[in-house]
């Protein structure tokens, strides 16, 4: 083959323009946007107001806490409607639990009973093990030794 030959082959190759096969349907490009455009109408038909102010939302769901800072609240009471929206954070209840106290209401006692029983389980073990340890650690004086003398004694018994 000749480099002529092949360069008006080349030319005869083509993607669209006058002559080209027509696409067989439309290609649909959705914008996430009109998601928010619906749910804003919406919310204005309902007809709920922005509730300025408010530095955080708390959504208890069993020991798992749903927070949101700094969020944007609206609300319709009459249609019994409440809107948050931000960035929310999932949190375990105790994590959170000092600051959060006054919020919890008669359903989340029971889970924070469970918490405090969980703690006082964990702490009498974690104090148990702590005097066992300083006990290895430390020899016990007698009254006229040292502590030179106490623990070259203690590395002869061993």
């Amino acid at each position: 083959m000749n480099v002529e030959r092949l360069t008006k082959m080349a030319g005869a190759v083509r993607t669209g323009g006058k002559g080209s096969m027509r696409r067989k349907k439309k290609a649909v490009h959705k914008t996430t946007s009109t998601d928010d455009k619906r749910l804003q109408s919406t919310l204005k038909r309902i007809g709920v107001n922005a509730i300025p102010a408010i530095e955080e939302v708390n959504i208890f769901k069993d020991d798992v806490v749903i927070q949101f800072t700094n969020p944007k609240v609206q609300a319709s009471i009459a249609a019994n409607t409440w809107v948050v929206s931000g960035s929310p954070q999932t949190k375990k209840l105790q994590d959170i639990l000092p600051g959060i106290i006054n919020q919890l209401g008669p359903d989340n006692l029971e889970n924070l009973r469970k918490l405090a029983e969980q703690f006082q389980m964990q702490a009498p073990a974690a104090d148990g093990s702590a005097q066992e340890e300083d006990d290895d650690e430390v020899p016990v004086l007698v009254p006229g030794e040292t502590f030179e003398a106490a623990a070259e004694g203690g590395e002869e018994a061993k």
